[in-house]
């Protein structure tokens, strides 16, 4: 392996603000002539980790998408917006009922193990060959079929009357953005997404992540140590 040509899984702390090619293209830039692609994306809302893949490492991507992903997410009650997140405005108010624990309780076993969920508008889920996002964004709306998907472990806690934090496991494929929603339904109201954290994909942890500004070094020293 050379400095130009490595072949390696960078696990990359995306901040709040980039999108996941943003990321990706900052790769580009400092490895030259060899293939970098990732193992899943990342809203630009969202930060957390996203997988880099660096040469040969590339061929794994399928496999990396496989993998479950955990993350911890704040979901504001009583506010709907039309992206399911705090990056579009309000389309919807509720009142927010009264939420004991053994509702959460019974929402979080409601929503744990395999799930329907229908995919936001504001998402990469291909229609006609053309992600649901670019529909969204020229005004118009899709029909997106329900997805089975499977949600390993969920906790669900009051920071205040109108904020829950969300624990998540899950397999690929689940949009959190749309588990807040539908989980804001399932307790009497709506609401939205205004923080979003991957913490795990598989084995890769955010505790180990790097950080974007320190790409360049890092990427330095791994190709020297020949990893």
């Amino acid at each position: 392996m050379s400095p130009e040509n490595p072949d390696m899984i960078l696990n990359v702390h995306k901040p709040i603000g980039m999108t996941s090619y943003d990321v990706i293209r900052q790769v580009k830039r400092l490895i030259r002539r060899t293939k970098v692609g990732h193992g899943g994306t990342l809203d630009p809302f969202a930060e957390g980790v996203l997988l880099v893949l660096i040469g040969r490492a590339t061929k794994r991507m399928s496999a990396l998408l496989k993998h479950k992903k955990c993350y911890q997410a704040t979901l504001k009650l009583g506010e709907a917006t039309e992206s399911g997140d705090n990056t579009a405005a309000v389309t919807q108010v509720a009142k927010v009922p009264l939420i004991s624990s053994e509702l959460l309780k019974r929402v979080e076993a409601q929503f744990t193990g395999e799930i329907k969920q229908i995919p936001p508008q504001y998402s990469a889920k291909k229609v006609n060959g053309k992600p649901a996002y670019k529909y969204a964004r020229a005004g118009k709306t899709v029909e997106l079929r329900p997805v089975t998907v499977n949600i390993y472990d969920l906790k669900l806690t009051k920071s205040a009357d109108d904020l829950l934090n969300l624990h998540v496991c899950c397999s690929s494929g689940t949009y959190i953005r749309a588990l807040g929603e539908d989980i804001a339904r399932a307790l009497g109201t709506c609401g939205h997404l205004t923080a979003l954290v991957r913490t795990a994909i598989g084995e890769y942890r955010l505790a180990d992540s790097i950080k974007v500004k320190d790409l360049s070094q890092n990427l330095t020293e791994l190709t020297a140590a020949g990893v």
